[in-house]
């Protein structure tokens, strides 16, 4: 059942800059009455047509109506509707527009209730909320062209259309097999939404998310084995928030002055004469092709906020708060604010009182760059009153003069988006607390409970391989220089020695963590590019970031010659040192998390955050047992460690 209000919305709308495509658009959405998965509805100049209806069962036997492919109107439009109520929660629509319409046709998406992004669904700190997620997407694939091209001297990623490549067709048959994961949701694994759990069209599954951790902002999105790629890029994303006391003491801006903008880069292809016909392109750039064809993650010229390329957005002299999210599959954006009219940064009006797990302990003012890797998340709060009257543009900063393209870097447009600013007089009470979070508690090395365990995963790019994430154990009698065998001298001048003992995602498992243990993870980056790590189930703190000499690892032998060795302690920005579930581990990088697994058990995942590295390997088990289960599996004589590469290094 559903039901329109074209009186109720949320937030103020963003509207289209889209010029390459000639767009005028400006369309706000509301929410639905129900809330999750839906129907089909195709709607444009060239094709009109409307098709099966799905439904979603929301706790309470509640019902909604989802878009499962979604084709972006070409006209003017705005949908509207009611917000939607399920049993304990309320799910609402997420502020913005759709994607711009574009000259030759419209773009075909993959959705939750029938809107890209998904419905921000709000909750109560420990407001339980039961939904039944639905796959009604029937008789069709995903409805993105992916083309792999090889490098030229135009940078062929940073331009719409397929350049003579062929589609893959392996992509191209990719059905509807999804599954929900809810990003950084403290819950049982059966409600974690497991790689290999798809379900095919027609399936529903049952999840009860408890809620109950401190006010955040999460994010939910597909999770399929092998196929996140495509299927977050066809439209599967959309922001959860959580409430709780302690937050609303603060009296944040609310309501219209509170907006979820969640970004992603995207491309699109071409017609015949070279225009943009809006279907969604899936384009890398290759890097080898011996022995096997090896690209690099994706990297999109068109900016999305909330679905619109380049939008603009009507703000007053005021403060805003800003739930930004960074949706894009492997895009890290180096955020900045720039008045329009002089070219000068903006400083002094933008202040992070958030980060991924919650609430940090006193605001950060950011007057450089902000910095989010994929699935990272900052509560920002800007304060536009010295600003009436001007208009205000978010751009992503690459190397050079900051706001300017850098297409060597994959930024050929910069600009997100852009405020316009009311030019009338303030009229705000809102005060910043000096306090965010009393409650946060910083964790360091001096406060983790003696009884703590570790963890070392290594991450490396290269020799013509895909990329790839290798669990290591530390052994001091594997054989140095052995495939699979990793050194490491650390600041005190200690070297360590490390066998891998798993690197695919079938290899056996190896972490079995205690519900309710302290476990520090240190990731080793041996190569030059970034990784941002997610652990399921762990909100964690960074502890440190250190710079490592890796000239010793040699990735063709997938060993050490010589030691990595500690160089100098890196940078930890005051930014992320809150709650977290996403870290950035950049090249040649040491970096060390701690955290506690509570309030779920079961078999979880962990893994790097680029869907394209996600899928080609980079993602491995972990699982959480009660305590008294995990010292049964310790009597019961189950081996610590995977055989499959103990078994390959005996073969050496």
């Amino acid at each position: 059942m559903s039901r329109h209000d074209r009186h109720t919305r949320w937030g103020p709308d963003l509207h289209s800059r889209g010029d390459h495509a000639n767009d005028k658009t400006g369309v706000s959405r509301r929410g639905r009455r129900g809330g999750g998965l839906g129907h089909r509805h195709h709607h444009g100049r060239r094709r009109r047509r409307t098709a099966r209806r799905g439904r979603l069962r929301a706790g309470g036997g509640r019902q909604a109506h989802h878009r499962h492919a979604h084709t972006v109107p070409r006209r003017p439009a705005r949908p509207s509707g009611a917000e939607a109520q399920g049993q304990g929660g309320r799910a609402r629509d997420a502020l913005g527009a759709q994607a711009p319409a574009l000259p030759a046709a419209a773009t075909r998406l993959w959705t939750y209730a029938g809107s890209f992004p998904g419905p921000t669904i709000e909750v109560r700190r420990g407001q339980k909320v039961k939904l039944a997620w639905t796959n009604t997407i029937r008789g069709e694939t995903v409805p993105v062209t992916a083309v792999q091209v090889p490098a030229g001297p135009t940078i062929p990623i940073n331009n719409p259309g397929r350049d003579g490549a062929t589609p893959r067709a392996d992509v191209a048959a990719i059905p509807p097999w999804l599954v929900v994961h809810l990003h950084g949701a403290i819950t049982n694994a059966g409600n974690d939404g497991w790689g290999e759990n798809g379900l095919l069209a027609g399936e529903a599954e049952a999840v009860e998310y408890v809620n109950d951790q401190p006010s955040t902002g999460l994010w939910y999105h597909d999770h399929g084995m092998h196929v996140g790629t495509w299927t977050v890029f066809s439209g599967l994303l959309g922001a959860y928030l959580i409430r709780d006391e302690e937050e609303d003491a603060l009296r944040l801006p609310s309501g219209r002055h509170e907006v979820p903008l969640i970004l992603c880069d995207r491309n699109f292809d071409t017609d015949a004469g070279g225009l943009l016909n809006g279907e969604l392109l899936h384009k890398v750039q290759i890097t080898t092709t011996t022995p096997k064809v090896v690209t690099r993650a994706f990297a999109g010229p068109y900016t999305l906020v909330n679905g619109v390329v380049w939008p603009y957005m009507d703000v007053d002299p005021r403060w805003y708060r800003f739930r930004m999210l960074n949706a894009s599959n492997a895009r890290t954006f180096r955020l900045r604010l720039f008045d329009e009219a002089t070219g000068q940064p903006v400083t002094g009006a933008v202040k992070q009182i958030g980060s991924d797990g919650g609430l940090l302990p006193a605001p950060v003012a950011i007057d450089g760059d902000l910095v989010l890797a994929p699935a990272e998340r900052a509560d920002v709060l800007v304060d536009f009153r010295a600003l009436a009257g001007k208009r205000v543009k978010m751009v992503n900063c690459g190397p050079g003069v900051p706001g300017q393209p850098a297409p060597q870097a994959n930024i050929p447009f910069p600009d997100v988006m852009q405020f316009r600013v009311a030019d009338r007089r303030p009229n705000d009470s809102f005060t910043l607390p000096a306090v965010i979070s009393p409650s946060f508690v910083r964790t360091t090395h001096d406060n983790l409970p003696a009884d703590h365990g570790h963890r070392v995963v290594l991450t490396m790019v290269g020799g013509g391989d895909h990329a790839q994430m290798w669990e290591m154990a530390e052994d001091p009698g594997a054989p140095v220089g052995a495939e699979g065998v990793v050194q490491i001298k650390d600041a005190s001048g200690t070297v360590k020695t490390y066998r891998r003992v798993a690197r695919m995602p079938d290899d056996a498992v190896n972490f079995f963590a205690a519900l309710g243990g302290t476990e520090v993870w240190t990731f080793v980056n041996v190569a030059p590019a970034l990784h941002p790590m997610h652990i399921h189930l762990m909100r964690f703190q960074v502890l440190s970031r250190d710079i490592y000499d890796i000239s010793g690892f040699k990735v063709d032998k997938g060993t050490t010659e010589t030691p990595v060795v500690f160089k100098q302690a890196g940078v930890l920005d005051p930014n992320e040192q809150g709650w977290k579930d996403v870290v950035r581990v950049g090249g040649a990088e040491v970096v060390k998390v701690a955290g506690r697994f509570e309030g779920g058990s079961g078999r979880f995942a962990y893994h790097c955050h680029l869907l394209e590295h996600q899928d080609e390997g980079m993602m491995r088990p972990l699982v959480v047992f009660p305590p008294a289960v995990l010292a049964l599996r310790g009597q019961h004589g189950h081996h610590r460690h995977a055989l499959v590469d103990e078994a390959r290094l005996r073969q050496r």
